[in-house]
């Protein structure tokens, strides 16, 4: 084990919130670790430090003359008209076959490394930008949220690529379930200090919990002996006969102080107001028929969901999860068919359409407070704000001044103080760092509601969820098994596909000696055209729907952010035709 970077006696401070207040570490080469802290307490900051892209205030990032570091990068360093392969070969400067190697490891299929990587989705860009990591041969990794947006699937190769990877990592990600897969030691960064902790996540929280409970007790014992001191020296400090010794105890009283409990800041804790507990189908649809006007997502859907059950949305991105969820919170019209609530049913919904039309003249605290159930106290309102991290005077900033981000806590928040029996979540954990997201499935845990959410984090779906239903092949359907049998499953097609990709160059799936026995040339080379135009206009949509969503973050403007959505909407239903007429030929192309 070799230490390539460090940080020493490091100061770091934004206005008044000290991030980093003295604070080292030290990363080895084959150390995996996973950066752990609450919302705000500078853990981004840090990877911007190391990378030398922000400076300290005091202090110093120790460099090893060893190091080779490699970041993910969240910009397109693509050209104009540059395909996978030549992408990979100017990046890194290795030879194809290399390149190709290398390539296979993320399922990139041959003949994809010939097509434009500005045509392809967002989620193959970032596949292809992990392969060209990798060509680099660096012996540190620094990776801030690389989750994020990626589908069950790509997570999975991202994992496995960590998991395989001979150097070291700094890994940023609130998906506590990636971090356990992927690091083997943790680092804490806490009230401005970083502590490393051997072990995964899993360890480290439990080694909080055990710390935390061992100052409680510390401190019960000096509370004790406190009230044994001061009864001793009321009684006796006014007799000549004991007041020396009443002196001494007084002395001894000065000496004991209270232990700052150790990892205190990280005990979050809320619950959703108590709801009579109730019994039959909360929802049942039949023969429902969901999309838009020009585009039907699924059809001949027949689900009943009973009160008290967790259901959790699966599926693939783009398969239209969204789309089931916005048709049943009574968002979107169904095409078709018919779906009913049970009776007394009262629906809570978290999801981005629901930010974009917040009051924009209240301030949070009022927002807060008129959300809040009745009988909610002014404390229970200031915890839920604090663990959503509207304390002190951001309570008074008016809604119309927050950013995308901001909104959608406020959202979470509102719900956790309103009455409902039935929640409806899209994302929920999305902008809450690793403890909130506990502390949220813990609250669901105990909610005796009906839940029905989505979510990409797979240790909240693994908590949370008592039943599962797929999206997948433009039908909606119940799961027969639970979600951990779901993530087996998909995980041995990821499998089996990484070995059917592992065919030499110029024998691809695409466009092998089957393809072309079952297909005349001239019908081949038309049908792999009409793919590669497909493919661009899910690209084009790609960067346009980018586009829209920084302007939806950075917008306070709530008729400007419901246009954007509005847009969103329409280009997410182009893109789910394009997608299925996108697999429609693949298929033909394959003899399928």
């Amino acid at each position: 084990m070799a230490v390539i970077l460090q940080l020493q006696d490091a100061y770091k401070r934004y206005g008044e919130q000290e991030l980093l207040d003295g604070a080292s570490c030290a990363l080895a080469d084959d150390q995996k670790v996973g950066l752990i802290g609450r919302n705000g307490a500078g853990k981004s900051t840090i990877c911007r430090i190391l990378l030398g892209e922000e400076d300290l205030d005091k202090g110093e990032v120790v460099r090893s003359r060893k190091l080779r570091l490699g970041y993910l990068r969240q910009h397109d360093p693509f050209l104009d008209g540059e395909t996978v392969l030549g992408f990979l070969m100017r990046d890194s400067e290795q030879p194809e076959w290399r390149c190709g190697e290398i390539a296979w490891q993320f399922q990139l299929p041959d003949a994809m490394l010939d097509q434009p990587v500005r045509e392809l989705s967002g989620g193959w860009q970032t596949r292809v930008k992990l392969a060209a990591l990798l060509l680099h041969d660096p012996n540190l990794l620094i990776l801030d949220e690389p989750t994020n947006f990626l589908d069950l699937r790509t997570q999975m190769l991202l994992e496995e690529f960590l998991r395989s990877f001979r150097g070291g990592c700094l890994i940023v990600s609130h998906d506590r379930a990636f971090l356990k897969r992927t690091c083997d030691n943790t680092l804490e960064i806490s009230r401005g200090q970083m502590t490393m902790f051997p072990g995964n996540v899993d360890s480290y929280l439990e080694n909080l919990a055990e710390r935390r409970e061992h100052d409680h007790r510390v401190n019960a014992a000096t509370l004790s002996k406190r009230k044994q001191l001061e009864t001793f020296i009321n009684k006796n400090r006014a007799n000549a006969n004991t007041a020396s010794q009443a002196r001494s105890k007084a002395k001894q009283l000065e000496r004991l102080e209270l232990v700052e409990v150790q990892g205190e800041e990280a005990e979050i804790r809320f619950s959703f107001p108590k709801v009579q507990p109730r019994q039959g189908a909360a929802l049942r649809t039949e023969q429902l028929t969901i999309g838009y006007p020009d585009h039907e997502v699924a059809s001949g859907v027949q689900l009943e969901m009973d009160h008290g059950s967790r259901i959790g949305i699966v599926g693939d991105n783009g398969q239209g999860k969204t789309t089931f969820l916005r048709t049943i919170c009574d968002s979107l019209e169904p095409l078709a068919g018919q779906m009913k609530w049970g009776f007394g049913c009262q629906i809570g919904v978290y999801a981005q359409h629901v930010y974009t039309s917040l009051p924009e003249d209240q301030t949070v605290e009022d927002y807060l407070h008129y959300q809040a159930a009745s009988g909610s106290t002014i404390q229970q309102i200031k915890d839920v704000a604090g663990s959503f991290l509207f304390s002190g005077s951001l309570v008074k900033k008016k809604i119309r001044v927050l950013s995308g981000g901001e909104r959608a806590r406020l959202v979470m928040a509102g719900l956790l103080l309103e009455k409902h029996n039935v929640l409806v979540l899209d994302e929920p954990g999305n902008h809450l760092d690793v403890e909130t997201v506990e502390a949220l499935a813990d609250a669901l845990c105990r909610y005796q509601g009906t839940v029905i959410f989505t979510s990409h984090d797979r240790h909240f779906m693994h908590r949370v969820a008592t039943a599962v239903v797929e999206v997948r092949d433009s039908q909606v359907t119940s799961y027969p098994a639970s979600y951990d049998d779901y993530v087996y499953r998909i995980r041995k097609q990821l499998e089996e596909g990484l070995r059917a990709e592992h065919t030499p160059r110029g024998e691809s799936p695409l466009v092998g000696n089957t393809v072309a026995r079952k297909l005349g040339g001239k019908e081949e080379r038309s049908l792999q055209k009409k793919l590669k135009a497909v493919e661009r206009k899910i690209a084009k949509f790609d960067d346009d729907k980018k586009a829209i969503n920084e302007q939806m973050l950075s917008t306070s403007v709530a008729k400007e952010a419901q246009e954007l959505h509005e847009q969103l909407t329409l280009m997410a239903a182009e893109v789910e035709q394009l997608e299925e007429t996108w697999v429609e030929i693949f298929n033909v192309l394959e003899g399928e």
